[in-house]
């Protein structure tokens, strides 16, 4: 028997807690190289346990227990034996909380951070991309379960809010008639089936959560003349929601231009929508100086090659009349959008320097324009932490339009009446 598991029985008998850290260690937990996909309900059970929904994941998080050899330590093995977790994460989960939300297209977490910081108890999440899933599980100590179109809805604890940033596929737009010529389903079953919406859409048929907040990006109220969000918003009004939607720009949070839809809805009979209102920012001017770092290594510095090819690029583009073209910063003033593409050569945001090429943002210096807090752990490759952030959100920006939710919901559990 070794010391560690030692005293994971001794800490058991005697009642007394453990960190998440020693519990990791000594179930030889390591997620640098690959993701055990076993531990999404493993820490999905420790994260929910006395709040209701860990027997969701009972039976999964014993077999996974059951698999690091426990039965050696408590006879019949049982994750019930192990002691009571002290969370020593970033962002631990609240003690006391006053509803529970789950986590869609996860990410890793931003939005999760901004509900977390107004009492709000996760109690699911999902995410497919196991880079993602490493930086989840540093800050939040939870492996998020993977591809969501292979998850039961029924697996899926009771909550209060649904919460996803669910990326936008094209839409089968086929007419109800034609489908029903040919023996198939209609209405959002068939408009949504292939997107990763029709996901969302039956997790909220099944589960009924009171409230939910969709993110996008702005161009879904275009896409293909409209006709992509008139069939998401059917489907939403469908299922039994009064919804609200609006484009926000994180500009006002932080020093970043970056607009999004954001749909809010809530349950028809609740009467609760016209008690929600968006957000009103203030106009601070926001300055990215004010989030970037100092000695900065020399490897954010573009090489002479990179920089002479944007700067060719952006003038072939300049005089056939087109606006590509590299974003040298005003430091005063707010970037372009970061996004996804950031780790290839740092175009569109590009910080300049006295006397040298200008630079890329650093990790941190990315997590800070998003609003990330500065204890957020980065444990993967720069590349990988670009991709990270330049798909998350503006943390601010949900915590402000999250408030103004939340206030809405409680004030259904004060009155127990949305109507005025």
């Amino acid at each position: 028997m070794s010391y560690s598991w030692e005293l994971l029985m001794v800490a058991a008998a005697q009642k007394k807690s453990i960190t998440y850290s020693e519990l990791k260690e000594i179930l030889a937990i390591d997620l640098s190289k690959k993701v055990d996909p076993d531990l999404a309900p493993f820490t999905h059970y420790l994260q929910c346990a006395g709040n209701g929904s860990a027997h969701y994941f009972q039976n999964s998080a014993e077999a996974y227990f059951i698999k690091k050899e426990a039965q050696s330590i408590f006879g019949k093995p049982s994750v019930k034996n192990i002691p009571p977790i002290k969370w020593d994460i970033p962002f631990p989960p609240p003690k006391d909380h006053t509803f529970k939300f789950i986590d869609l297209f996860a990410g890793i977490g931003g939005i999760r951070i901004a509900f977390q910081e107004l009492k709000g108890k996760c109690v699911f999440s999902s995410e497919w991309n196991t880079f993602a899933q490493k930086t989840y599980e540093a800050n939040f100590g939870e492996v998020p379960f993977g591809d969501i179109t292979k998850i039961k809805e029924q697996d899926i604890p009771d909550h209060d809010v649904l919460l996803a940033g669910f990326p936008c596929q094209p839409f089968s737009l086929a007419g109800v008639s034609k489908k029903n010529s040919l023996g198939k389903a209609h209405g959002f079953r068939d408009e949504t089936q292939g997107t990763l919406f029709f996901d969302v859409a039956r997790i909220l048929e099944a589960k009924k959560p009171k409230a939910f907040l969709l993110e996008n990006v702005k161009n879904l109220v275009s896409h293909d003349k409209g006709k992509t969000f008139k069939v998401i918003r059917k489907t939403l009004e469908g299922l039994g929601y009064d919804i609200r939607f609006q484009v926000l720009d994180g500009k006002y949070y932080v020093p970043q231009h970056r607009e999004r839809i954001i749909i809010v809805g809530f349950r028809k009979e609740l009467k609760l929508a016209d008690h929600f209102s968006f957000p009103k920012p203030d106009q601070k001017p926001r300055a990215i100086k004010k989030i970037l770092e100092k000695n900065i290594p020399e490897k954010y510095t573009l090489t002479n090659k990179l920089w002479n090819y944007l700067q060719m690029y952006a003038k072939k583009h300049q005089e056939k009349g087109n606006g590509f073209g590299f974003g040298l910063t005003n430091l005063d003033g707010v970037s372009r959008t970061l996004s996804a593409r950031y780790y290839k050569d740092g175009a569109e945001i590009l910080i300049p320097q006295a006397g040298m090429n200008p630079r890329r943002l650093t990790p941190r210096e990315c997590a800070r324009l998003q609003g990330f807090p500065k204890e957020f752990i980065i444990p993967v490759s720069d590349n990988q932490a670009y991709r990270q952030f330049g798909n998350s959100v503006v943390v601010p920006l949900m915590k402000a339009v999250g408030q103004n939710l939340v206030k809405t919901l409680l004030q259904h559990e004060r009155t127990g009446s949305g109507s005025r």
